[in-house]
């Protein structure tokens, strides 16, 4: 509404400087009353009220008052004001009406002076092409300039808009995946502690017959595993606080696979482990995953049963091997799991392109094997890995 009110205060004012220019003999003579080419003027000056809303209508009122006013004047005030009807159909009509529109106007030009020059000299000829050109094909050029100005600035507009949304969508996934790693790795560190509490606890209260000395190894072994996931759940906090990558001195090792193993034996499960192999320098994210797998896998040998557990970490060439089997229907106490243990596993396994089988295993499927095969390096895909495993090697 605020746009129609300028646009007609701005046709009055265009009304009112050309009927001043008609005042004041700014046409041809004609033989006409004065008044009759106000006509035209208030009919291009119509067509400026309209000329956002509808550019096309003021394109064609301007076309028919220029028309009568050829034959009456022509004036200059209808003429300047018709300039504005061309640039508003350039402007705010459709692109290809404006590509249109230029070529037309040229045309126009062209063919005003070629008559001009046939009907006079050369001078003529010059003079009215020019003329011609100021008032058809300036207006036109202008708006198509700031057209193509209008609709860089709104592609721009629109990239950026893209851009931040895409950015908004980027911090949205690094925030899912920072709280999916943390998640995962608050499981890795607590689980293996307090199922282990959870257990000894759970024997220790089913146990009537326990002395004092074996209630003080089962209490202290509570103890020392509540101690161990307090610690590393400050540990873990402590990283999240800290600035920079400064973590190597905290991170966990595939090289502790031997501290782990005591730590199940100092809860009650049997536990016997093989190194094979030269240990080697592992990368970061393959250390990290290993020894958590192998924490995850005690744990669940820990919960489902008090069977001993075999374990064998071999480093080959390009790889790491890391199996953990044992029998399945143990007497030991069990615990209740979610599944997110073995969730987790194929996740950090998928993280750093490796493989992992979990499941059954061995003579009428009577026990239970994680094999995982970790990449050392970038020489080995995945299948190779899956042939790898399914050969035994």
């Amino acid at each position: 509404m605020g746009g129609m009110k300028r646009a007609a205060l701005w046709a009055g004012v265009a009304f009112a400087v050309g009927v001043v220019l008609i005042a004041g003999r700014a046409h041809l003579e004609r033989g006409v009353p004065a008044w009759v080419l106000v006509v035209p003027l208030a009919i291009t000056c119509a067509g400026v009220v309209v000329r956002q809303r509808a550019p096309l209508l003021s394109l064609g009122l301007g076309v028919v008052a220029v028309t009568i006013d050829g034959f009456v004047g022509p004036s200059l005030g209808t003429v300047l004001v018709f300039t504005d009807n061309l640039y508003a159909a350039a402007l705010y009509g459709p692109a290809r009406f404006a590509r249109v529109l230029l070529g037309v106007t040229a045309m126009l030009a062209v063919a005003g002076g070629a008559v001009a020059g046939f009907l006079g000299d050369w001078r003529m000829l010059a003079v009215t092409g020019v003329q011609v050109g100021l008032v058809l094909v300036t207006p036109v050029t202008t708006a198509l300039v700031l057209r193509e100005q209008r609709d860089r600035a709104v592609a721009e507009r629109v990239r950026a808009e893209q851009v931040a949304r895409l950015a908004e969508l980027d911090r949205q996934a690094a925030i899912a995946a920072e709280r999916t790693r943390m998640a995962r790795e608050l499981h890795d560190m607590i689980a293996n502690h307090f199922s282990a509490i959870a257990i000894q606890s759970t024997a220790a209260l089913s146990r009537k017959d326990l002395d004092p000395g074996t209630v003080r190894k089962v209490m202290e072994s509570v103890r020392e595993n509540s101690v161990k996931g307090l610690a590393e759940m400050r540990a873990m906090i402590g990283l999240l606080r800290q600035e920079g990558d400064d973590t190597e001195a905290t991170r966990p090792r595939l090289a502790d696979a031997e501290t782990l193993v005591e730590r199940v034996r100092r809860a009650g499960l049997v536990a016997r482990l093989k190194v094979e192999g030269e240990p080697q320098e592992v990368p970061a994210s393959v250390d990290l995953a290993g020894y958590r797998i192998l924490q995850e896998a005690l744990t669940n040998a820990l919960k489902h049963g008090g069977s001993p557990v075999d374990v064998v970490v071999s480093y080959e060439a390009r790889r790491v091997v890391m199996t953990v089997e044992n029998a399945l229907g143990g007497s030991g106490a069990r615990l209740p799991g979610a599944g997110a243990g073995l969730i987790g596993m194929r996740e950090r396994v998928s993280l750093v392109g490796g493989y992992l089988e979990a499941g059954r295993h061995g003579p009428r499927e009577a026990r239970w094997r994680v094999l995982a095969v970790l990449p050392t390096s970038d020489g080995q895909s995945a299948a190779e890995f899956m042939s790898a495993a399914a050969s035994g090697e």
